[in-house]
């Protein structure tokens, strides 16, 4: 039975008629995941026979008469960096080819399957988290389904989640987000993805990279499925966070925009020209866009916020990066020296600052509703010839250094054809205000853009 690519929500609606069985549902994954991935790269580990299984055991308790959850037969993908019962927590890195299986789900996972889901596998990531740009030098990247052609960078740390949803493997999966590691692959392979406020969702069986800043989030390719996941990992009733239809023209009536005065760098063309596009479609749907002001630019705000991964890798990860022979990737291995020689006095000073600071980015969110930003500054460039020690998380961190939470969506294409996106920053526990925005972002620009390779498997 061929079944084309559903979002989560054409899921829900197609079992609830009982018009799809969730052994349908996966076995459709399935077979997308064999036809794509071996070009994709985009899951380290296929868990078939337990997605099977579990997706008839499903549908054994529905002939029964129990209840669909909310994500009945939804196939799900999973960062290499969230524990999967029987399945090895890889990291995206060789250091853990020996690890032992995972005893128990993480709490996320746990939460999804409670709802119904079915975890179809593991999916890439750079190692240990630590890398915006999806590269990974010991066990290579996932190819951005963009550019079947040639090798693009698909965004990280949440690579696989980025490629597996853009490609439509699967219509969502789990990322993390400690500098930008949902949001950057979401800008750079073309999907929606909400990074979270830090603490709101467990991290219980996730890897650490910062625990200061490590947050877990839904990446989706419509915002509507973000918020069907969100109101899943956050235990809301079904349907909470999902956002109301409006009309496109009146999309943003009322609706203060933050616009930063100064981005700190300049944007690729294409990027600066989508961007400014984006201004003048919320404007005709009704915002009222509002400069403002940081007391630094958005990029200065990147240094700052990388010390605290960097610190906090050494101190999870440091005898890793020490060991000769060494196994992990160069640039990682960096990255995380690099927070060897921080003094105690120089972090303390950094805690201090962001604490100074949050109280300016608080006042500026009384006179906006939320602030309007490039998520990348550049279209997705050739994997190979990207800067790979110069992060492209330099708009992203930015949330992550004040505790905020983010939503980014595409809305426009390159000249070449790919994606480009923008985030919603709003204050941190506001979820659902940035997903609120988010869809109605796409209801202006007449939808979701997604990737021409779902087209293929129309």
């Amino acid at each position: 039975m061929t079944i084309n690519p559903m979002t989560i929500g054409e899921i829900q609606a197609a079992v609830q008629s009982d018009r799809l069985t969730a052994e349908q549902s996966v076995a459709a994954a399935l077979q997308r995941m064999t036809a794509w991935n071996g070009k994709l790269k985009a899951f380290v580990v296929i868990d078939a026979d337990r997605a099977m299984a579990d997706a008839r055991h499903l549908d054994q308790l529905a002939a029964m008469g129990v209840p669909k959850g909310p994500l009945f037969g939804v196939p799900l993908a999973i960062k290499d960096i969230i524990d999967v019962a029987g399945l090895r927590t890889g990291g995206g890195s060789l250091t853990r080819k020996d690890a032992g299986l995972a005893q128990a789900d993480a709490e996320v996972v746990t939460r999804l399957r409670n709802a119904g889901a079915i975890i179809m596998g593991k999916v890439a990531t750079v190692e240990y988290a630590f890398g915006g740009w999806g590269s990974n030098e010991t066990l290579g990247a996932p190819h951005n389904p963009w550019d079947l052609k040639q090798a693009r960078v698909p965004g990280g740390s949440s690579s696989g989640s980025g490629v597996a949803v853009a490609a439509g493997l699967v219509p969502g999966a789990l990322g993390s987000d400690t500098g930008g590691s949902i949001r950057l692959p979401s800008s750079f392979a073309g999907i929606v993805g909400l990074k979270t406020t830090a603490g709101l969702i467990p991290k219980t069986g996730v890897l650490p990279l910062s625990d200061i800043l490590d947050t877990i989030g839904p990446m989706t390719r419509c915002v509507e499925d973000a918020a069907i996941l969100f109101d899943v990992l956050m235990g809301h009733a079904p349907g909470s966070s999902v956002p109301a239809r409006v009309a496109a023209k009146d999309a943003f009536r009322n609706r203060r925009i933050g616009v930063p005065v100064d981005l700190g760098v300049p944007l690729h063309p294409d990027t600066a020209k989508i961007y400014a596009e984006t201004q003048e479609r919320l404007k005709a749907s009704g915002a009222l866009l509002v400069p403002v002001r940081f007391p630094m630019s958005l990029a200065d705000y990147a240094a700052p916020c990388g010390m605290f991964l960097a610190v906090d890798s050494y101190r999870h990860y440091g005898a890793l990066a020490e060991e000769e022979p060494n196994r992990l990737g160069d640039p990682v291995r960096k990255r995380m020296l690099s927070g060897k020689p921080v003094t105690a006095v120089e972090y303390t000073k950094n805690l201090e600052r962001r604490e100074r600071e949050k109280s300016v980015i608080a006042a500026i969110f009384e006179t906006v509703d939320t602030i309007l930003m490039p998520s990348t500054a550049m279209p997705a460039p050739v994997l190979g010839e990207h800067p790979e020690h110069d992060s492209p998380a330099v708009f992203t961190r930015f949330a992550n250094y004040f505790d905020l939470a983010a939503i980014s969506l595409p809305v426009g294409l390159s000249t070449t054809g790919l994606p480009i996106a923008v985030q919603f920053v709003v204050p941190g526990f506001a979820e659902a205000r940035a997903l609120d925005l988010g869809y109605r972002m796409e209801t202006a620009q007449g939808g979701p853009i997604t990737c021409p390779l779902l087209e293929q498997m129309a």
